[in-house]
């Protein structure tokens, strides 16, 4: 295995760890809003090493292509900026929705009601 296989395969590893990592901490959670907030190492970081890892194969197999980085940048740039806002509508979702804070959750911002606003005079 040259260099680069070497290179592939541990971006590959380590990026499907950080997927299943985060599947099983995911599982372990107690409420929605932490299952939310764990999402964010797979989105993060292990799909993009992924990403990496299958544009660095594409590479060693069929040579450089400006189209391919481009793919590589758009889905990066992608996975960056839809990760992000899915996880704030998901969780946004989750507190109009209703859904339970774990009482070990602490501190419980989202538990404590906003100051009530001045009536005008």
């Amino acid at each position: 295995m040259s260099f680069v296989g070497v290179i592939i395969a541990a971006l590959s590893i380590t990026g499907a760890l950080l997927v299943l990592l985060s599947a099983v901490a995911m599982m372990r959670e107690r409420d929605a809003y932490a299952r939310i907030n764990v999402l964010s190492p797979a989105t993060g970081m292990g799909l993009p090493l992924i990403v990496v890892a299958a544009y660095l194969h594409q590479l060693t197999t069929s040579g450089f292509s400006g189209a391919g980085l481009v793919k590589l940048l758009i889905t990066l740039a992608a996975l960056l900026i839809v990760s992000s806002v899915a996880s704030n509508t998901l969780a946004r979702a989750a507190y109009l929705s209703g859904a339970p804070v774990d009482p070990a959750t602490r501190p419980q911002d989202l538990a404590q009601e906003p100051p009530a606003e001045e009536a005008p005079r």
